[in-house]
């Protein structure tokens, strides 16, 4: 590929994720890590996409071109675990949702770059992975298949770790982080045999577009503090179980109130009192299937709409909540307790109830029992 062509599929690829960054910096979810560690990939493939270009720049020795080219490589070489290796984070925290334990990986994660990093240094003597030579002309060392190896086995390991938890993932979210490891896994098994053919970063383009659409813009249908849908979405959703429910084949909802949150916001703070939002989505999460549907209603309210018509089977779910809170905070040292009160019901075909009668139906029982948590 010329260096004409090369630099206007990277100016489009560059494109495409300025303008996915400069949308994506508007969120209110900014704050949190799993946009974070979007942001930070979308700018180093930027970045490596205008470091590649600079790669492009071979031949006519003792001019810039030298120059170019020779930081071009060397910062392409030199950052390359660095965006599989965010992305095996971001993987890891979209299977296990807690920011301390994906930031563990850091350690091995740094080690690995720090072995490449003194590697792509010490080839500028010894030609390891690649050199530069006179005539300012490109080409492998006898060690290029190492960083080519640190990059794929960081993306198989992401992908393999999204695989084997499957049934962790969000069913809306689990074919984007199974598909991402496509597209730049083939274009580097493609490099690897005609370098001359770059495709690697604009097939990481694509990845991230997708995850984008898939996960990252999530604004117009999810509670941005704690993941769950929000309450627009989560009226959609009643309405269509509503319009499709059968005498045979109809639905369920629990509505869950946490328990003293107030008390919470006033002894511990409006971050603390965030953070047992969030908590509470994601052991409702483990509680639950995959594709069962759980949103904030309101403040310290959330519903679950599951696919269950039978009231036996419902209130197994409901006892398999409260059994994982009962674990949750025998095992979780914190200034605060977590409790729900519920009020739940299987949707009754033949009541024709509409949505707002529904849903008053439940409140009045989560009412009930939230007095009666009172009492006891």
């Amino acid at each position: 590929m010329n260096l004409a062509d090369n630099i206007i599929l990277n100016f489009y690829s560059i494109a495409l994720l300025i303008t996915m960054s400069i949308h994506a910096s508007r969120y209110q979810e900014k704050v949190f890590f799993q946009h974070k560690l979007y942001m930070i990939m979308l700018y180093l493939t930027i970045s490596m996409l205008v470091f590649d270009m600079l790669c492009r720049f071979d031949g006519n020795p003792g001019t810039y071109y030298s120059q170019f080219n020779f930081w071009g490589n060397f910062l392409l070489y030199l950052l390359g675990p660095v965006v599989p290796s965010l992305w095996l984070m971001y993987a890891h925290f979209q299977v296990f949702h807690e920011e301390d334990r994906t930031k563990r990986l850091l350690i091995p994660l740094l080690a690995i770059f720090a072995a490449n990093s003194m590697i792509t240094v010490l080839s500028l003597f010894f030609r390891w992975y690649y050199y530069i030579d006179t005539e300012n002309i490109y080409h492998r060392g006898p060690y290029f298949w190492i960083p080519a190896s640190i990059t794929i086995g960081l993306i198989l390991a992401a992908f393999f770790l999204i695989i084997t938890n499957r049934s962790k993932i969000e069913k809306k979210h689990y074919l984007s982080l199974v598909f991402f490891a496509v597209p730049p896994f083939a274009c580097i098994i493609l490099q690897l045999f005609f370098y001359e053919i770059p495709f690697m970063l604009n097939g990481l383009s694509l990845s991230l577009l997708i995850v984008f659409f898939t996960i990252q813009n999530r604004r117009m249908d999810t509670d941005y503090l704690t993941g769950a849908y929000n309450r627009k979405s989560l009226e959609a959703y009643m309405r269509k179980k509503i319009a499709a429910s059968t005498e045979n084949n109809t639905f369920s909802a629990i509505l869950l109130d946490l328990n003293d949150f107030k008390a919470i916001n006033d002894n511990f703070g409006h971050d603390t009192g965030d953070e047992a939002l969030e908590t509470s989505v994601r052991l409702l999460k483990t509680c639950i299937r995959h594709n069962d549907f759980i949103a904030r209603f309101g403040g310290d309210e959330f519903y679950i709409i599951l696919d269950i018509s039978d009231q036996v089977e419902l209130e197994e779910t409901v006892f398999r909540i409260n059994r994982c809170l009962e674990k949750h905070n025998k095992n979780t040292i914190g200034p605060y307790t977590l409790g729900f009160s519920m009020g739940y019901a299987v949707y009754d075909y033949r009541s024709k109830m509409k949505i707002e009668e529904f849903q008053k139906k439940i409140d009045i029982m989560m009412y009930e029992n939230k007095r009666a948590n009172k009492e006891i």
